[in-house]
């Protein structure tokens, strides 16, 4: 789609609006029009008021929508926001279509959710205001605020030294058709796990060194991947032993380990699990029907699955997650709501219902594979959100992905009293998450709101061949916090 920025330079804000409106159009730049279908995007400023104004011209006819705020109110982001809003109801005009987020492009919706209720608004005039200003529809709305009052919940209960630690695991037995992760099938690399271990072990050190440095406290463990469970029994000891050794974890409320596989998970392992103190698990069987997991690459069986939650229930402790993905390949209605009963039964404690993103390097999209349409995927969500509800799970967490089918969401469930508290600070970015492995994302967050990211590389080789300088670069975690902390 040719774009024309008329008066402003939001790029950003434009393209997320085109891509959500238009999934499959690249936004172009040429310096005057040359086709039917293309959007000027303009931005005026008035004494009183800030007035964003679209026009789009395809080949039915031309498109207007307009979007205002107090120029009192006129800040970058306000600014951002009435673009998107002009751009979105221009689109509407033309698809007839709306999206079931409405305008809202980004990966948190519950953020802004969150702004209302940090204003002081009761929980119905939040709702009523949200769903008028992106044009969200109630239920979706209604999701926005269950889960933006366990992130206020949260939020209220960190001190500005309380941190999260990740540690990244990069393996998998095979990969899933619509994985875009930086995991490894073991067929293909396990002879560098030892290696990476080595590597990922002196990793843990010298962070454990940066955060004992800067004063800080870590309230939650998470270790995902890939398939952390792909080690075997001594590997995950060495592992939790390093953890241990290097951090103090005396405050740490909880420690979650990504079994996912249900192939993956063995006694041995989770005795190893069991004496470390792990509190959480995730037990992941994607689907609970085999022609749907052939289809995805995976080895395991439903009943496999089943045998799995039968051998962590006998050992006494684990809180369970489960998740699901609503519009995999040869997936319809009536299956995905089969496995969703099958996995109610079994009663984990959080079920975490995702909906398949259209990643670039995913199996699916490099060969093509059929997936059931967004109409299709969008009743598989709606229907888990009744189903959940009924069933006593509320939801405490959800973000959005590009790309995803039926630009529609993922949202983790869970009964009462078992939130996963590094769940809901990652994705509302309520305190730091210091981060361990290929491919592990170190945010860096402050009270005022400034952040810094420092990313690992991808891939384990190439984590192996930098490790001495991401070792160097541990004490940027000391640096952030100078005098951020009180003596």
């Amino acid at each position: 789609m040719e774009l024309f920025l008329k008066n402003h330079n939001y790029k950003y804000a434009v393209e997320q609006i085109m891509l959500l409106l238009f999934p499959g159009e690249k936004p172009l730049y040429p310096e005057t029009p040359s086709g039917d279908f293309w959007a000027q995007v303009s931005l005026s400023r008035g004494k009183r008021y800030a007035t964003a104004t679209c026009k789009i011209r395809s080949g039915s006819g031309v498109f207007r929508g307009s979007a205002r705020v107090r120029e009192s109110l006129a800040t970058d982001s306000f600014l951002q926001r009435i673009i998107k809003l002009s751009f979105y109801r221009a689109g509407l005009r033309l698809t007839g279509k709306k999206p079931p987020w409405g305008a809202v492009t980004g990966v948190r919706p519950g953020k802004l959710m969150s702004r209302y209720l940090d204003a002081g608004m009761a929980d119905a005039a939040a709702i009523a205001e949200f769903t008028k200003e992106y044009d969200v529809s109630p239920e979706r709305a209604q999701l926005c605020l269950q889960t933006a009052k366990y992130s206020s919940s949260i939020s209220k209960n960190l001190a500005l030294q309380d941190i999260c630690l990740y540690v990244g695991i990069p393996f998998c037995p095979t990969r899933c058709a619509y994985c875009s992760f930086v995991s490894q099938s073991v067929e293909r690399s396990a002879a560098l796990i030892p290696e990476y271990m080595e590597a990922l072990l002196l990793d843990v050190e010298k962070t454990a060194e940066a955060v004992r440095a800067a004063g800080l406290r870590v309230i939650s463990l998470y270790i995902g991947g890939g398939t952390p469970t792909t080690l075997s029994g001594q590997q995950l000891t060495d592992l939790f032993s390093a953890l241990y050794a290097g951090f103090d974890l005396s405050s740490c409320r909880e420690i979650t380990v990504e079994a996912g596989r249900p192939d993956t998970i063995t006694s041995e392992k989770l005795e190893v699990l069991s004496r470390f103190g792990v509190t959480r698990i995730s037990v992941n069987p994607q689907s609970m029907c085999d022609s749907v997991l052939q289809s995805i690459g995976r080895r395991h069986t439903s009943s496999d699955v089943l045998d799995a939650m039968a051998l962590v229930r006998s050992n006494q402790g684990f809180t369970v997650n489960m998740d699901l993905i609503a519009g995999l390949p040869s997936d319809t209605f009536e299956g995905f709501e089969e496995s969703l009963g099958k996995v109610l039964a079994l009663r984990p404690e959080n079920i975490t219902v995702h909906t398949i993103s259209l990643k670039k390097g995913s199996r699916i999209m490099l060969e093509g594979i059929r997936l059931p349409s967004d109409k299709e995927a969008a009743r598989m969500v709606d229907s888990s959100r009744n189903a959940l509800f009924s069933a006593g799970y509320v939801p405490y967490y959800l973000y959005r992905q590009k790309y995803m089918t039926g630009a529609l969401e993922n949202v983790g469930w869970c009964l009462k009293g078992q939130e996963n508290i590094y769940n809901i600070c990652i994705m509302d970015e309520l305190c730091s998450i210091v981060a361990m492995g290929a491919g592990a994302s170190t945010k860096l967050v402050a009270k005022s709101g400034e952040m810094q990211r420092r990313f690992a590389p991808k891939y384990p080789k190439e984590y192996i061949e930098t490790i001495d300088r991401l070792l160097s670069e541990k004490n940027k975690i000391k640096e952030f916090y100078n005098g951020l902390l009180p003596e």
